[in-house]
């Protein structure tokens, strides 16, 4: 098939899910049309079978904000006359599915179809703002196939937008291939017998970041440990502000942003998540397919990938002690860690590999071209 496929280019489960779908459908033989402002920050370097196609948003005196949306559509117009592309995969139902829309108006009649893939945020804050509400509704409706990542996510979409197509649940994936369960070499963060915690994440609010630094800071009273704090946004300084009141920065270690997260959570013994909302919990299943259990709370889709008392633990949202004591209860017991994190391993292996999942989305493309 020749797909493009449109995302954003930061980082954020959506971004990483269209850049390591495009990755794994061209290794399939497809040519993939990737369609941003910006190379998705797991796309870096070639890839066979890949094209990049960026968004050039023009400044002109008469906007006073730039008008991406409408650049995006010509571009995804321009790309598809020029490639023959038969589908466009849009993650986000805003702007992506709307830009799709006037593409294939642009286009007439033999436009490719679009698939809109719903992640989270696009939903539950975008989405929910009345200003956005119609327009969102708008873009799902008009695209000939939508999936959602969770069946928490497709139940929350019929609820609140009143959709009436189906919503197929395909869920987010990993390589497995690019995730061994042998241990990471730690010294460069780690004493030797000490413990690893680790929190991936955009540090947006829903993230609760500074959950994660109270949770380490009951867990270091009783388990020689250090924490690591991967990801950058708005709440950073703010958990940096709060590890320097406790006197854990030098058990605190900020790392930014890493591409190989496939890498880094190869250096844990526990994974943190307890955010307010997560639509999947995409970090959390990168920790799972590397043995890592996940502490985290109970909200949203999280429960759909973590399974609680066997691959981890989920706890009501704010639930810091509770939280604290099931990563030291974890950390204390390398025989209840082991056995937690193959269960882990496990459940990717059997749900969530890209080998499984990629050929749901096949099947969608190949039903919305009829064949």
């Amino acid at each position: 098939m020749r797909l493009g496929i449109v995302s954003y280019p930061t980082v954020g489960g959506s971004g990483a899910v269209a850049a390591e779908l495009a990755k794994q459908l061209a290794r399939r033989g497809h040519e993939i049309h990737v369609i941003s402002y910006r190379l998705p920050f797991r796309l870096g370097g070639f890839q066979q079978n890949i094209c990049f196609h960026e968004v050039d948003v023009s400044s002109y005196p008469l906007f006073e904000y730039p008008p991406h949306e409408l650049a995006l559509a010509v571009k995804m117009a321009e790309a598809a006359r020029d490639h023959a592309l038969e589908l466009f995969h849009v993650h986000y139902a805003i702007p992506h599915a709307i830009a799709g829309f006037l593409a294939q108006q642009m286009l007439g009649s033999g436009a490719p179809r679009m698939v809109t893939t719903l992640h989270g945020t696009d939903i539950t804050i975008v989405g929910q703002d009345r200003s956005f509400f119609e327009i969102t509704r708008f873009g799902i409706e008009r695209s000939d196939a939508v999936t959602a990542v969770s069946g928490f996510l497709q139940r929350m979409t019929v609820a609140e937008f009143q959709i009436k197509q189906p919503i197929d649940v395909i869920p987010n994936f990993v390589d497995l291939e690019l995730y061994r369960l042998e241990r990471e070499d730690r010294s460069a963060f780690a004493s030797p017998g000490q413990k690893v915690l680790l929190h991936v994440s955009n540090f947006r609010p829903v993230k609760r970041v500074l959950d994660v630094v109270r949770i380490f800071e009951r867990v270091a009273r009783e388990v020689d440990s250090v924490l690591l704090m991967v990801g950058e946004g708005p709440e950073r300084s703010s958990a940096q502000a709060l590890a320097r009141r406790l006197g854990l920065l030098d058990r605190v270690r900020f790392l930014g942003q890493h591409q190989a997260i496939e890498e880094i959570v190869g250096l844990a013994d526990v994974f943190l998540l307890p955010s307010e909302l997560e639509s999947f919990g995409l970090a959390a299943l990168e920790a799972m397919a590397r043995g890592v259990p996940v502490v985290g709370s109970d909200a949203g889709g999280l429960p759909e990938v973590v399974r609680h008392a066997e691959s981890g633990y989920l706890l009501p949202v704010g639930d810091v002690e509770g939280m604290a004591t099931r990563a030291i209860e974890i950390l204390k017991d390398d025989e209840r860690r082991r056995e937690m994190g193959q269960a882990a391993r496990q459940r990717v292996e059997s749900l969530f590999g890209a080998e499984r999942v990629v050929g749901q989305y096949e099947a969608v493309y190949n039903r919305v071209l009829g064949r």
